[in-house]
């Protein structure tokens, strides 16, 4: 049996290749995912390539380079900035795991005769009956679950995730006793194309233009200031809105249309109802009438008691047993059966 793995030039794909070559026939791989911005990115991104060719050659496998600039401009960044532009907040890690690692490369590896792709991500896939399960990860402080709701049974039957059932101090453990170069290295917290978090300048190089200053609102349409621009904000924040206001505003709508932030008091974020669309449901669709489970309106939310409804247009209604602040379009829901993933969708 042969594997291609997915390695990052990370401590977490090092050691899930090291894992993967005690049961398989493996090759590595390192993704090229985009054209450097400037000097000290190119130094990043070669520094990951050479990261992750010293890992394979430590533990003896062979080792390829995989370009998919274009493939990830088209379908990571370009939704990126076309989503800020339409007033959402994407998760490009999400269209990311779609289109480029479960999407070209894994079609890549497949073509390529490997049988199965292996990822440094912190899951489970687990086989119940005829059904391939994803499970959250056992470490669930670096579980990534969240971020893998559009995987297919397709793609669940020809994936491994080594690292499913270890937490980061094993895996730190294991990448010093082998001597990889990347055993120390830290994690990445950032979204690789916008490595200062300023996102509003990498969709102003895209576009070439600059965004577009507006009005900000009240919920009755009154105007309170000026905001310098829809891309600058997102659902829930208070801070960098520049108004002199008697009681503290959030953003609770972006109105692209109209080019308007509508703004509210804090209570005002609140919901029990969140929908969603495009929803992937990964080991069927429940029914109708509800089924109770728990759900993530964003990677870092503490999953929620709800209860779960298809509708007859294909969304999905989630509600919660309690409100829950600032669910922000663009972002993800995703619903979970105990640890079990059961499928994600975007919110409206």
């Amino acid at each position: 049996m042969k594997a291609l793995i997915a390695m990052s030039g990370g401590v977490d794909s090092a050691v899930a290749a090291y894992l993967m070559k005690e049961q398989y026939e493996c090759a590595g791989c390192t993704m090229r995912l985009r054209d450097v911005l400037c000097q000290d990115m190119e130094a990043g991104v070669l520094s990951d390539i050479e990261d992750a060719r010293s890992v394979a050659q430590t533990i003896g496998i062979p080792f390829y380079v995989f370009d998919f600039r274009e493939h990830f401009q088209k379908h990571v960044i370009q939704s990126f900035v076309e989503s800020y532009k339409e007033g959402l907040t994407p998760n490009p890690c999400i269209e990311c795991n779609h289109y480029v690692k479960f999407g070209a490369f894994y079609e890549e590896g497949r073509k390529r005769g490997f049988d199965v792709i292996a990822t440094g991500h912190y899951a489970r896939i687990e086989k119940e009956g005829d059904l391939y399960l994803l499970k959250k990860g056992r470490d669930l402080l670096k579980d990534q679950s969240y971020v893998l709701y559009t995987l297919t049974q397709d793609q669940l039957a020809h994936t491994q995730f080594p690292l499913g059932d270890l937490d980061k101090t094993e895996v730190r453990r294991i990448a010093e006793e082998k001597g990889f170069v990347n055993a120390h290295r830290r994690d990445s917290q950032d979204i690789c194309f916008v490595p200062d978090h300023d996102y509003a300048r990498i969709i102003e190089e895209q576009t070439g233009r600059r965004s577009e200053p507006g009005d900000f609102v009240d919920e009755s349409g009154n105007v309170l200031g000026k905001h310098k621009g829809i891309i600058h904000y997102t659902v829930g924040q208070h801070r960098g809105l520049g108004l002199p206001t008697d009681i503290p505003l959030y953003v609770k709508q972006i109105d692209a249309k109209d080019n308007r932030i509508v703004l509210c008091e804090n209570n005002r974020l609140f919901s029990n109802d969140v929908r969603a669309k495009s929803f992937n449901w990964i080991s069927g669709t429940p029914e109708k009438n509800g089924k109770r489970g728990t759900a993530k309106i964003r990677y870092r939310h503490k999953e929620q008691p709800c209860t779960i409804y298809t509708e007859e247009d294909g969304t999905v209604l989630v509600r919660f047993d309690e409100s829950q602040r600032a669910a922000t379009p663009g972002q993800s829901c995703v619903v979970y059966d105990g640890d079990g993933v059961l499928g994600g969708g975007i919110i409206l």
